[in-house]
């Protein structure tokens, strides 16, 4: 890694030392031209008050920083969310709620609401994906060897008790993925039209679902993993299949566990790590894309523990 794109905690620290140094940043960050209304949208009637709290004499609302954000009615000060940020962004493998609560000295109950709004966040991407595309799925769940005796469900092995994943890489370029009820033909054409533009090349493996791709607005190709082709010319699925590997490593290492109602972030979470958060691209900018992720995006408690 060059050193020229990375910073360290320690200077971290010293660029966002309390609460009002982050909270300049992020005002800078999201309001490059004045503070905004985040109701009206009006940028010129708008009165500073203290503590970075400002009225809006257009619609008399007063707001900060953090209104219409994931940050929202959140206690955690916004130099500890930075710190939780870079955190997310630089560790390749992801942090956990016990490890951050430590790092920011917050109880371990808020660190775990914090990192899933983070990772609410981390879902907020609409680009479409294009040139040749890798669509795969995988499942993702607790190992059934792992589990106590009557936690098991004895149905045999490979993804009985696992959350499927549909996921589509862009060669080169980005990677969407979520979780399905089901990986059937259905759901990856509807995968496909949804995050793939039209006159994309997709690239699978032979599984027959795969094959409702044709005749579609894409060429399709296919490489055969159960007569032991894995590559013919260009035509493979190696590049997302070494994506899943790297978000298995992070959940079987750092979560452990990860329940199906909350493994749809866990994945947005680590899909956005790949795209934006790559090694190449300076700690600063990537912290960036984040904090433009937080916008218009909310997670309240309630929601997510219900």
């Amino acid at each position: 890694m060059n050193d020229h794109v990375t910073i360290s905690t320690f200077q971290l620290f010293g660029m966002f030392p309390d609460e009002p140094s982050a909270r300049i940043y992020l005002e800078q960050r999201r309001w490059p031209n004045g503070p905004r209304c985040p109701v009206c949208k009006n940028s010129e009637r708008i009165t500073m008050r203290e503590d970075g709290f400002y009225r809006c004499n257009a619609c008399k609302e007063d707001f900060t920083v953090r209104t219409g954000t994931i940050f929202e009615r959140s206690h955690v000060p916004l130099h500890k969310w930075l710190y939780a940020m870079y955190l997310l962004v630089t560790a390749r493998k992801g942090i956990s709620s016990l490890q951050l609560s430590k790092q920011i000295g917050v109880t371990q109950k808020t660190a775990w609401f914090l990192l899933h709004r983070l990772r609410e966040a981390c879902g907020n991407d609409l680009q479409k994906l294009r040139g040749t595309v890798e669509v795969d799925e995988t499942y993702v769940g607790g190992k059934e060897a792992n589990k106590h005796e009557s936690r098991k469900l004895h149905m045999g092995r490979g993804a009985v008790g696992k959350t499927p994943v549909i996921g589509l890489r862009e060669r080169g370029g980005r990677m969407v993925a979520y979780p399905v009820a089901s990986v059937d033909a259905v759901n990856l054409r509807s995968a496909v039209y949804k995050y793939v533009e039209p006159g994309a090349t997709i690239h699978t493996n032979e599984a027959q679902a795969y094959g409702e791709l044709d005749g579609l607005f894409f060429r399709h190709e296919a490489v055969n993993h159960s007569l032991g082709e894995f590559v013919r010319g260009e035509v493979t699925v190696n590049g997302i299949e070494s994506a899943w590997a790297v978000l298995k490593r992070g959940i079987n290492g750092v979560y452990h566990h990860v329940s199906k109602k909350h493994i749809g972030r866990y994945v947005s979470e680590f899909t956005f790590r790949l795209n934006d958060g790559k090694v190449d691209r300076h700690t600063l900018n990537r912290i960036a894309s984040l904090l433009t992720a937080t916008v218009g995006r909310r997670l309240t408690y309630q929601g997510l523990t219900q």
